[in-house]
This record gives structure tokens, C-alpha cells and sequence, in this order.
């Protein structure tokens, strides 16, 4: 599955924009302030809509400030999100689209669509149609119809106005485009890891995939090392060519009840602890750890992933992110590293700077000077660093 465009309206610091021809691995280059987490923030936001409802998600992102803090300054008309997708490559292309509002302080669904085109021409088909809590859904299988007209509908109301529509249809087979959508948003994951958080010893129990910062680390390799053996193995490969002498990586639960990763030096015959490996070994081994996942996250948001890594390992780390995505999760990246941007392609690259308050897109690609100097044989960091990136300085 595949975003291939996403759309804001008085999202906070998005007031309009248009995030277009999105790539498998997507860079977002901005200064502090211009929107990047703010971008990671609408997926935790749709993720908490779809698991609750939106005025759960509108107060846990705005706080106590609520609705007026999540939509941007000085606006007064409803928060948009839409998101364009495909379930597999040539596929339908797949718009959802919400219009959140607000009534006597409480958040609610404005309105709820979800449409995709069967062919190469004609109007989208509306599968799913809500306002308010009430509305249309589509009930017959969709591979089984050839014309609109055939398309039989079901008057729905929901519990309350806050709930959105495609959280109960997400969860029947019959309604593939609603289910790629509710497990997109469901199992999106962002990554921020914090080295010391990753030395952390935690109780022995199970974890199967890489936590947010990383704490849960010697659980998760403990469970690669027994249930998937191969990619533990791989890990480690890809591990000691990024770090010499690297030879093995184990996790040891002690008497007391706790998980220690142990870490074994070719040139040494103990193996040492992992708060006395360094710093670039641990972000390398989390990083190698949350990639090669048996189950890939759909979407994947990483901040920042530069900090601690020797820049050379930048190009390899990059190159990583891109395999995860090849194998069917999208990666989007926020990065401050001339060293990472040089290590990505123009295509894959967004920045993000302010004007007048709000937050402005521009893609790397559209820019007719860059694409100049990258044909020349440039690099996207250089031309960062020399000011190319209009708004932006690195």
C-alpha cells in the first residue's frame, strides 16, 4: 500500500497544502518549527480517530486547549485531512477524506468519504458517504460489480458524531479499500530512538516489534533470535559490515528476571554488555532491528535518524530505508543532515519552510535549478548547505 498524495486544510501549521507524487521513501527537510512532526502528527491523530473517536484524538493532540490549538491560528473553518492511496501498484487510486468541525466544544465528523475509480475514466464511486454520523455505505462486493448503477446502499447511522464511519467497516473482509486503510492507519509506527533508552534492561517478557524509542530493544532481539533465526542472522551480517569486530549479539535474561543484550568482539574472548558498546553501534543495531521486521509496519516515520551515526553510515542507513520500502512499507524520514540528504534521491525529497505563520511544501523536484545541478552531478546536501533550498537553512 501506497500514499501517493496527501492533502491539509487548518491542520495546525498546515493551513493549506499539498503534499503530491509522493515516493515509497519520502525526506522531509525543514528548520525547527517549519512542520515535520507536525506532518508524523496527523497519523497519530487519524490513528486515535480510528480507535476511539475525533474528539479523543483533537484533545489528546491539542491538550487542554483542544479543538482551537489543532486548528490553525486565526482560522475558523473545519480541519480537512484527505489522503489519496493505492492498495497494490495498479490499483485504483483510493481517496479518504474527513471534515472535522466543532459544536458547542465538542469535535465532530463533518463530513466522511471514501471514493475510488473502478476504471481509467468516469466519476469516483462513492463507497462510503457519512455527515454527522449518518450516511451511506456500499454492502455488495465490489469485485463483482461492473457499473455504479449496480452498487446497492445502506442508510447507516452512527452511536455519536465523533465516530468515524470506516472504523466498524474496517473490520469485514468484504471491504478491502476500508481494510487497507484501517490497517494503514492502525500499525503506522514513527520511530524516534533514544540511546539510552535502547541500554535499558527490562523484565523478561515479549515484544515483537521495536518500540517508539527503542527500550524495548533486547526484548525484540531475544525474539528474532529464537522465532526467526535467518534474520537475526542477517542483522548481524549487515551489523558487523557497518561495525568491525562485531561478531555476535545475544540477549540474556539473568536470575533477577532481566533481559541484558550481550555484544562479542572478534579481538576479545568475554562478551561486554551493551552500556559499554557505543553509541553509533546501538543506533546501527536498532535501526538494523526495526528494518528487517517479519512485519513490516505499512508506514513507517522515522525523526531524525542521523544523530549518533558516523556520517558515512548516513548512505548505508538511507539505502536501508529505501529496501524497507521496496519490500511494502512506506518510510517517511525528517532529517537536520546534509550527510543523509546527500545519500537520497532529488524525487525523494521535501522541505518545509514558514511564511506569514504557515507552513509551506515545495518538492525538490519541482525546482528547476536544482534539477539542473543534480543532472550536473550534485549532491541534494551540498545544494542544501549553499541556500538553494528556498526558506530553509541547514
Amino acid at each position: 500500500m501506497k500514499i501517493e498524495q496527501l492533502s491539509l486544510k487548518n491542520f495546525k501549521a498546515f493551513q493549506d497544502v499539498e503534499f503530491k507524487d509522493i515516493p515509497q521513501l519520502c525526506v522531509l527537510v525543514g528548520a525547527n518549527g517549519s512542520g515535520k512532526s507536525t506532518f508524523f502528527a496527523v497519523f497519530a491523530f487519524l490513528k486515535v480517530a480510528l480507535m476511539s473517536n475525533v474528539q479523543v484524538a483533537v484533545s489528546k493532540l491539542g491538550g487542554s486547549r483542544g479543538f482551537s490549538e489543532v486548528r490553525s491560528r486565526e482560522q475558523t473553518e473545519s480541519i480537512e485531512i484527505e489522503l489519496k492511496f493505492r492498495e497494490n501498484p495498479g490499483g485504483p487510486l483510493i481517496t479518504y477524506f474527513i471534515s472535522i468541525g466543532e459544536e458547542r466544544g465538542r469535535a465532530f465528523v463533518e463530513r466522511e468519504v471514501l471514493k475510488y475509480r473502478r476504471g481509467s475514466k468516469g466519476r469516483p464511486w462513492h463507497f462510503l458517504d457519512f455527515s454527522r454520523g449518518k450516511g451511506t455505505a456500499v454492502t455488495n462486493e465490489m469485485d463483482d460489480v461492473t457499473d455504479e448503477s449496480q452498487l446497492i446502499r445502506e442508510e447507516q447511522s452512527l452511536k455519536s458524531a465523533d465516530i468515524l464511519a470506516v472504523k466498524g467497516l474496517a473490520q469485514f473482509q468484504r471491504f478491502p479499500a476500508v481494510m487497507a486503510l484501517g490497517d494503514l492507519i492502525e500499525n503506522w509506527h514513527i520511530s524516534d530512538v533514544h540511546i539510552n533508552r535502547t541500554r535499558a534492561e527490562p523484565e523478561a517478557g515479549y515484544a515483537e516489534h521495536l518500540s517508539r524509542e527503542g527500550e524495548n530493544l533486547a526484548l525484540v532481539a531475544e525474539f528474532l533470535h529464537k522465532e526467526h533465526p535467518d534474520i537475526f542472522k542477517t542483522i548481524l551480517v549487515r551489523l558487523a559490515e557497518r561495525v568491525p569486530g562485531i561478531e555476535k549479539v545475544d540477549a540474556k535474561v539473568t536470575e533477577e528476571g532481566k533481559v541484558l543484550l550481550r555484544f562479542e568482539d572478534e579481538a576479545f574472548q568475554d562478551p561486554f554488555l551493551s552500556k559499554y558498546v557505543s553509541d553509533g553501534t546501538m543506533k546501527m543495531f536498532a535501526y538494523l532491528v526495526l528494518l528487517y521486521d517479519p512485519s513490516p509496519h505499512p508506514l513507517l516515520c522515522v525523526e531524525e535518524p542521523e544523530n549518533q551515526l558516523y556520517p558515512t553510515l548516513l548512505y548505508e542507513l538511507a539505502e536501508e530505508f529505501r529496501d524497507y520500502a521496496r519490500r511494502g512499507g512506506q518510510v517517511f524520514v525528517s532529517t537536520h543532515s546534509p550527510d543523509f540528504l546527500n545519500a537520497v534521491r532529488m524525487e525523494e525529497v521535501f522541505w518545509l519552510s514558514k511564511k506569514e505563520g504557515y507552513t509551506q511544501v515545495c518538492r525538490a523536484q519541482d525546482d528547476e535549478q536544482i534539477r539542473v545541478y543534480m543532472k550536473d552531478g550534485d549532491k541534494m546536501g551540498y545544494l542544501w548547505k549553499q541556500g538553494f533550498f528556498d526558506g530553509v537553512n541547514p
